[in-house]
């Protein structure tokens, strides 16, 4: 799904959040959103999910303006947000049932999915009952079973430690290298964005504005990040971050 932006305005109030920001998502593309804290970010994800609509300007998915939430279009939070009543299989289920598939048809899928994710033997324990990390499985499990044609992340693994960090991000990263949705991933960790992304683009403080975009579809994508080294100095330089050559690899 092809996701267009085209001079989009965003305010609450008398608070300008966006300013006049254009761009086009293409099929199939994973584009990071990288940027201080309260620019605009996430405002952008919700209007994408027609969860908030734009001051000024237009979003529009294939070309149609996106008039309100839509299940080809999947928003998913730093919070892994499952309802703690139910087990995992029944959490990642919910999605399908959602759009009126037969509950046992469901619960099946579920149980691939969360083995897909590597929580194979773990489907009826309770959320509670796992780690962080193994939520989130559920969690992206759960957004990937209803195969929606775009996924939208705002910090999915934020709240996570370091080592479960890495290893969800080589989980996202097969699966949407199997699926093929397009993705707009918003994080504030520049290795994150440098490791999964097509393409980063860096934003300005509130409001926000398109400070530079880096195209990294055809480099070599490893967790050491070393022939990134340059595009990583150049985006912390524009987050306002100065790193000496030697110490990039040590820069959140």
């Amino acid at each position: 799904m092809n996701l267009t932006f085209d001079h989009v305005h965003k305010n609450f109030g008398d608070l300008q959040v966006v300013d006049g920001f254009s761009s086009e998502f293409k099929t199939g593309e994973l584009v990071a959103l990288v940027g201080p804290s309260g620019c605009g970010k996430s405002t952008l994800l919700h209007m994408a999910a027609g969860l908030e609509q734009p001051t000024q300007g237009q979003v529009r998915a294939d070309g149609k303006p996106v008039a309100g939430p839509h299940p080809s279009r999947t928003l998913v939070f730093q919070e892994h947000a499952l309802y703690p009543w139910l087990t995992l299989r029944d959490n990642v289920a919910l999605a399908l049932e959602f759009q009126n598939v037969a509950k046992a048809q469901a619960r099946e899928k579920a149980v691939a999915w969360l083995a897909r994710v590597g929580l194979a033997g773990f489907e009826n324990y309770y959320p509670q009952q796992v780690s962080g990390g193994m939520r989130q499985r559920a969690a992206l499990a759960r957004a990937f079973i209803a195969q929606p044609k775009t996924m939208l992340m705002d910090e999915p693994f934020g709240a996570l430690d370091a080592l479960t960090r890495l290893s969800l991000q080589d989980v996202l990263r097969q699966l949407i290298q199997q699926e093929k949705p397009s993705v707009l991933l918003v994080t504030h960790d520049v290795d994150e964005a440098l490791f999964l992304a097509d393409r980063i683009v860096v934003f300005s403080p509130r409001p926000a504005r398109v400070l530079r975009e880096f195209n990294l579809k055809h480099r070599r994508k490893t967790h050491d990040l070393a022939d990134l080294a340059g595009e990583k100095r150049e985006i912390l330089s524009l987050l306002g971050i100065q790193v000496a050559e030697g110490d990039v690899a040590l820069a959140a």
